[in-house]
């Protein structure tokens, strides 16, 4: 197939996305007919800024095991946990509680003792979920073995007791890594290197540090003698999403986009006029923007040791102390 024809004839029609496989833990797909800076910024998005829902606090009432109650609150932490429905789920800080509450915050309780002789698994499975949350599914621990249990928490000898309350709070891996959504993300672009983007990134043989992807028999090798163009960019980039179990990949992707055009749109209000800014827009200003564009001039401020003036001593104010290696002004003093 000529992929260099299709690739002409598909331009005109804008970005255009090939889902080559896909199940319910990962997807593979080709992004092209855009550039290297938007696809890029789609991964990262996908990477760290897709929200879900992840322990945040814990309350040991009691762990006599061998494991310290720091070891066990991070293992906690990186447990999966549904988010499907983050939607329902504002983060905490944009909460109207102040704190916690049954609108931004699912509790999970464990409370484990082992009584017999054997060692006792602790596993997420052993999670008791509050009702009291934004829906019914969102922050159950994803559970994908065969038997059913879940990620191992600890284990426990006879007479050893662990007795947690858990608090899962909505975030992004932006935060921690233990919002992150995705297992892993494959991003490649150029299989062959005809950009010569790789060639001073090997030690010793490029062909055998840089295998070939399954990606090159997708596009044509460059031809024996073939002139380097300089003018040529990337337009076709493969992703390999794996999703962590919490979120759906294909969901993982919208959610990825909807956030970039959020910020693409406060991008574009921001850099609008003045006036538009402070109708639509609540986020980081340039102090003393104008609305003729012009650059903003500070005339200094007043000091405990200036006389009253509108400038300090560091705009060449007069100070108690006359002229300062800063100003011009006031009466004798430093030299």
């Amino acid at each position: 197939m000529d992929y260099d024809a299709m690739d002409m004839d598909t331009e005109a029609l804008g970005p255009a996305v090939k889902i080559s496989e896909a199940d319910s833990t990962h997807v593979n797909f080709e992004l092209s007919n855009v550039d290297l800076s938007f696809a890029n910024s789609l991964r990262r998005i996908i990477q760290a800024e897709v929200p879900t829902v992840a322990i945040d606090l814990v309350e040991f009432m009691a762990n006599t095991s061998v494991l310290a109650d720091e070891f066990i609150a991070h293992r906690l932490g990186l447990i999966p946990l549904d988010s499907r429905n983050i939607k329902d789920m504002p983060m905490a800080r944009d909460c109207d509680c102040g704190g916690h509450c049954d609108k931004c915050t699912v509790i999970l309780t464990l409370h484990a003792k082992c009584l017999g002789d054997e060692i006792m698994n602790v596993h997420a499975s052993d999670f008791s979920v509050s009702s009291a949350r934004p829906n019914q599914t969102v922050g159950n621990p994803i559970i994908t073995d065969p038997e059913g249990l879940g990620p191992l928490i600890c284990k426990l000898r006879k007479g050893q007791e662990l007795h947690i309350e858990c608090m899962a709070k909505k975030g992004i891996a932006k935060e921690h890594a233990k919002w992150m959504p995705t297992s892993a993300v494959g991003f490649e672009y150029d299989p062959h290197n005809k950009l010569h983007h790789l060639d001073l990134w090997y030690e010793t043989d490029a062909e055998a540090e840089w295998p070939k992807s399954k990606y090159a028999d997708w596009e044509d090798p460059p031809q024996e003698g073939e002139p380097f163009d300089y003018d040529a960019v990337p337009n076709r980039f493969y992703f390999e999403v794996e999703s962590a179990g919490n979120i759906d990949p294909d969901a993982i992707i919208q959610l990825g986009i909807s956030e970039l055009q959020q910020k693409l749109a406060k991008l574009i209000t921001g850099l609008g006029e003045k006036s538009n800014i402070d109708d639509q827009y609540d986020g980081p200003q340039s102090p003393g923007a104008m609305d003729d564009g012009a650059m903003y001039q500070n005339d200094g401020y007043q000091t405990a040791y200036g006389n009253g003036g509108a400038q300090s001593a560091w705009g060449g104010g007069a100070t108690a102390y006359g002229t300062t290696p800063y100003g011009n002004s006031g009466q004798g003093g430093w030299s």
